[in-house]
């Protein structure tokens, strides 16, 4: 890895060490190190000579492609911060986001023009990846142009480099600012730990937005791999390219490689280029974690992370023992522990559930604009509460055991869905389940799990329900299965157990 201070050098770094290297494919298209740099230098060239200015922000609202990934590296190599947002915001979520981070200037893809139309006349300069039109850029213009070449921009490695918002489940999301020596530092570490480097063929469909995503694109950038790259997730063609561009290594989120296992195209497909794979994103059932190792023939590694910390916080070293149910170890530099919810200052014992706290120099800078948020989520000692209950073991290996803000509270008792969810994953007709809450006048809150059913299976509610009963104590039992076809997920493949309670209607 050559040194570097700052995003906006990524590229040509990569470049340098790199050269005629395959960098990218994406939708078959291919692109060497130094492609990727000559691209990112004309987007760069072409945003200031449209007037971004250094420290303006840019929001990027795009759906996966070789022009989301260039933009990145070009907003940043223009001194400009990088406002990175999710698809699936609405009309309204978006006009909230740009106004919030005061963008001046925005790039999108041609199906989220209409949805960004109203923040348009807010901004200096809109781009759209696509055919350009009286208010929008098209983006092949930006690379076409005649922009004067860009000298080079001093850039503080502590200066801020991006704006991520978090998903906003109650109220309006925040904006976590991230340095660039943090996003630099979370990419580096992660890969180092984790043996990324220019002998792995990566293949994704994580949303680029996702601080998930943007650890696997810097290790493409610092470290030289092969990033095959998707726009959405489908398990027929993602089978497919395993064996097209002999992949070595794959990244994803539990919901996706339930949706392998069950994909009729798994019994055709060759994996024997793979050498390992990595689970993120949301807690994972151990049974299926295991199914998948049988499968594949490989390991799967759990990692963790948050939007708050650039990327992972936690994760297994390459030639260290991976345990089924751990997210591994803190990364290099950083501190883990636990503590009381309601004591965020009192640290737990070794063993003990509590919130798990982060220390490190990932972590973010704050909320931006956002003060109050700020002082309730950084301690004044440096430790960044994550709202994910854990304990951590006397090794150091760390176990998610749910989102603080997904427990069930039913008759006095905590119930923790992931707990439920890890059980029914046991079951042999159950592919996918999802646990979620429902009041109740006399319990408070009860369980309700919905069950996606193997292909060809005839599932029973009495039997999933015994099953239930044989592996969890009376009270964690959910009070109802549902059979469905699919459960509500995120545009990074997490379940949104918020939505399920929405969704249950009870037998009359």
């Amino acid at each position: 890895m050559t040194q570097i201070t700052h995003l906006g050098q990524a590229a040509r770094a990569a470049a340098a060490q790199f050269g005629e290297k395959q960098a990218l494919v994406f939708d078959g298209e291919a692109f060497t190190f130094n492609q990727l740099d000559h691209l990112v230098e004309k987007v760069a060239a072409g945003l200031v000579a449209a007037g971004v200015d250094q420290g303006d922000v840019v929001t990027l609202y795009a759906g996966n492609s070789w022009q989301w990934i260039v933009s990145y590296y070009a907003i940043a190599r223009a001194g400009a911060v990088i406002n990175p947002i999710n698809t699936m915001l609405t009309p309204d979520e978006v006009r909230f986001v740009v106004s919030d981070c005061r963008a001046s200037a925005i790039i999108v893809s041609e199906d989220k023009a209409e949805a960004a139309a109203s923040v348009l006349e807010d901004v200096k300069l809109a781009v759209v990846i696509g055919e350009g039109t009286e208010t929008l850029t098209s983006f092949d213009s930006l690379i076409g142009g005649d922009s004067p070449a860009l000298h080079d921009i001093e850039v503080d490695e502590d200066s801020l480099s991006t704006i991520c918002y978090t998903s906003g489940t109650t109220g309006h999301p925040k904006g976590a600012m991230q340095s660039h020596k943090a996003v630099i530092t979370n990419g580096a570490m992660t890969a180092q730990m984790q043996g990324r480097g220019p002998h792995d063929t990566v293949l994704s469909a994580l949303p680029c937005p996702h601080v998930y995503a943007n650890v696997v694109m810097q290790s493409m950038m610092l470290y030289g791999s092969t990033l095959i790259l998707h726009d959405r997730f489908d398990p027929t063609t993602f089978l497919a390219d395993i064996t097209a561009y002999e992949a070595t290594v794959i990244d994803g989120v539990p919901t996706m490689y339930m949706f392998l296992l069950n994909d009729s195209a798994l019994s055709q497909a060759n994996l024997s280029s793979l050498t390992r794979c990595y689970v993120g994103g949301q807690t994972m059932p151990v049974a299926t974690m295991e199914q998948v190792e049988a499968t594949f023939g490989v390991p799967l590694v759990e990692l963790w992370g948050m939007t708050e910390i650039a990327g992972l916080g936690t994760t297994h070293p390459l030639n260290g023992k991976a345990v089924p149910g751990s997210i591994g170890v803190a990364l290099p530099y950083c501190q883990v522990r636990v503590a009381s919810p309601d004591a965020p200052d009192v640290a737990l014992p070794e063993g003990e559930d509590g919130e798990l706290q982060l220390r490190g120099p990932i972590t973010m800078m704050g909320y931006f604009g956002n003060e109050e948020q700020t002082k309730a989520t950084l301690l004044p000692n440096g430790w960044l509460r994550t709202g994910d209950i854990a304990r951590i073991e006397e090794d150091g290996k760390v176990f998610i055991v749910d989102r603080l803000k997904d427990m069930i509270i039913s008759g006095g008792f905590n119930i923790y869905p992931a707990e439920i969810e890890r059980v029914l994953a046991m079951h042999p007709d159950v592919a996918l389940a999802a646990v979620g809450k429902q009041d109740d006048e006399v319990k408070g809150e009860i369980a309700i799990a919905f069950v996606v059913p193997k292909q060809n299976a005839g599932p029973d509610k009495d039997a999933i329900t015994a099953h239930c009963r044989d592996h969890l104590a009376a009270y964690k039992c959910p009070r109802d299965v549902v059979f469905v076809v699919d459960v509500p997920k995120t545009s990074t493949g997490k379940i949104m157990r918020r939505a399920l309670g929405a969704r249950y209607q009870p037998e009359t």
